[in-house]
């Protein structure tokens, strides 16, 4: 497809007219809601949409959304970006990530700083560039600092599949792969978030399929709809929630049927299954202890599990937000960012307090950009 066609395609889901009709369907249906509406957008990408376009103004009063913590960088605890940080003053090594990670806030530091003090730490366009740097610098060890729900854990599986094959035995890996389900699964049983509906993001569900979400609409009595994220993809789904809550329904539905099937991408499943397993416990940032909600290294891949290899040398100790920070509330859908007494002034993109402020996905990023306006 050339750019061209691809601009006439997103053009038209972004089309002003449709998204206003679509506004108008849905304040009709609206009017029938027994309860009002509390939608989660568990995707940053889908929280962006929503600022960006303006969609929470086009939308009855009867319907709010609350943000979750499907943002990767949002949700990494200050001592995991602290092990990436030591990593990255070991003598001979090179630390490789995608690049938000840079600028996300440890307890002392971030990466970025300790780039501009000497460290050799890198940000990929692509984990596959790990590949070239590896075998560029035979001599030095290059950790390649993985982040992502399951959208990304096919390429970090793709690329040690790859330093297989090549036999680079100088890259590494420290694996901070996180799951959704189970931190939809615990801001639900926590009791304090007020959401009876979900739009599920789309990019997870084209690897794992729809089908991970069917627990969530079982246990919690909740519609869920798996939605792309152009305007007229949120709007639709919006519209599809409604009506399912006036004919009392609460099923898993796929707005963004160009892309996702129920059973997703078996071979990338299959990939991911072959090196990674479930870890028993993982702490999410603002979240807390979620069981089973992250993957590591099998053991038989050890030699490559750079969190196993320095162990010794890796800071462990859990570490809080700032104390001002409210990115925990926000993570769990019991605040929005404009409520924080830091949001705007102490706290921006160039100099955040929180995770949710620095990543281009983060909620506070999102009400930066657009609710200011």
């Amino acid at each position: 497809m050339s750019r061209l066609e691809l601009k006439e395609l997103y053009a038209g889901f972004r089309d002003a007219g449709v998204i206003k009709a679509l506004s108008k369907q849905i304040s009709k249906e609206a009017e029938r809601l027994c309860e009002p509406l509390c939608i989660m957008e568990v995707c940053g990408g889908h929280t962006h949409t929503i600022m960006k376009y303006g969609l929470k103004q086009l939308l009855p009063q009867s319907i709010e959304f609350v943000h979750g913590p499907g943002c990767p960088v949002c949700i990494m605890p200050k001592e995991r970006i602290d092990q990436a940080i030591a990593l990255s003053g070991m003598k001979n090594l090179i630390l490789v990530t995608l690049g938000d990670m840079l600028y996300v806030p440890g307890s002392l530091s971030t990466l970025a700083k300790e780039r501009a003090q000497g460290c050799d730490v890198r940000a990929l366009y692509s984990p596959m560039d790990a590949l070239a740097i590896a075998l560029q610098n035979p001599d030095k060890t290059v950790v390649y600092f993985a982040i992502g729900f399951e959208t990304t854990t096919p390429m970090t599986a793709a690329l040690l599949q790859q330093a297989q094959e090549k036999g680079i035995k100088n890259l590494l890996f420290h694996i901070n792969h996180v799951l959704v389900p189970p931190a939809v699964d615990a801001i639900m049983q926590d009791g304090e978030a007020r959401v009876n509906a979900f739009i599920a993001p789309s990019h997870v569900s084209v690897i794992s399929g729809a089908k991970i979400y069917r627990g969530i609409c079982e246990n919690y009595a909740t519609p869920v709809v798996v939605s792309g994220f152009e305007p007229v993809d949120v709007m639709q789904s919006i519209a599809m929630i409604v009506r399912q809550k006036n004919e009392q329904r609460c099923e898993l539905e796929i707005e963004y049927s160009r892309c996702v099937t129920m059973e997703g991408n078996l071979k990338a499943q299959e990939m991911i299954e072959k090196y990674m397993k479930p870890r028993e416990n993982f702490r999410w940032r603002g979240v807390g202890d979620i069981p089973f909600s992250a993957l590591e290294l099998k053991v038989e891949f050890e030699g490559y599990d750079a969190e196993k290899i320095f162990a010794s040398q890796l800071p462990s100790q859990e570490i809080d937000d700032h104390k001002l920070c409210i990115c925990a509330k926000i993570l769990k859908g019991l605040a929005n960012p404009e409520e924080c007494s830091v949001f705007g002034t102490a706290c921006t993109p160039n100099q955040p307090l929180g995770s949710c402020m620095v990543s281009s996905e983060g909620s506070c990023n999102a009400y930066y950009r657009y609710a200011q306006v």
